[in-house]
């Protein structure tokens, strides 16, 4: 006989930015186990969901940078009202590990840093599209675009500097420390600062609303805010 718990099991389907890949990839099993649902996820970079869930790829729930949650809303991809933070992640700055550590100790510190680089990298990302517009601020754009490696959408910045192909690296904190083999230096300094919320948002096309909704009541749960944490986010 049916259970009670299997007669209500839905498949939802994810779309999610890869900031959240570690603490989303230790959760979701307890919550399948719990509520009896199946998740699956596919994982894209800010571009490709933006892309993808704009030409009507069909999913439940995105999981996505607040501002592209808010591009998608209005081009009536997402449930308007719908979008809850689940976390938020600063950008962090990567060496290749044990290298010797930079100074980032302030903005101008930063800008002295990425000066005497001899390569950088940075993602098409929220944080990529952030360090871009801060380089211009500080203007040294000029003056240090030969040594400029973008990581392509859904690539991780820290791949880039175990191969050796940048010498210093940002990206969200909670990506950085998903690469071995590279050492977080540390966030950016307060004064250069961006910390970017990632809420879940359910879609307009959405065949499964109510479990997707139930997994996004369990991933803003306190147990769930402890993950995030450890992963190098801060809990919504």
């Amino acid at each position: 006989m049916m259970t009670s718990l299997s007669a209500h099991a839905a498949e939802i389907k994810v779309m999610a930015s890869i900031a959240i890949k570690d603490a989303y990839l230790e959760l979701v099993p307890a919550f399948e186990k719990s509520n009896g649902h199946k998740v699956t996820t596919i994982w894209a970079g800010t571009v490709d969901i933006m892309k993808r869930i704009g030409g009507g790829e069909a999913v439940d729930l995105v999981i996505a940078s607040a501002p592209s949650i808010e591009g998608l809303t209005a081009q009536g991809r997402i449930v308007p009202g719908s979008a809850l933070p689940l976390a938020r992640s600063g950008i962090g700055v990567a060496v290749k590990a044990g290298a010797p550590k930079p100074d980032i100790s302030s903005g101008d510190a930063l800008k002295r840093t990425l000066l005497a680089a001899k390569s950088i990298g940075y993602s098409t990302g929220p944080s990529g599209v952030y360090i871009a517009e801060l380089i211009g601020k500080m203007g040294i754009a000029d003056a240090i675009k030969s040594k400029v490696v973008i990581a392509g959408p859904g690539l991780a910045v820290g791949d880039f500097i175990v191969r050796g192909e940048a010498e210093i690296g940002f990206q969200q904190v909670s990506e950085i420390l998903a690469v071995k083999g590279v050492d977080l230096v540390g966030p950016l300094p307060p004064d250069v600062q961006l910390v970017t919320v990632f809420p879940a948002a359910l879609t307009t096309v959405a065949a499964s609303p109510e479990a997707a909704k139930a997994l996004v009541a369990f991933l803003r749960t306190d147990q769930a805010g402890a993950v995030f944490a450890h992963t190098g986010m801060q809990p919504r």
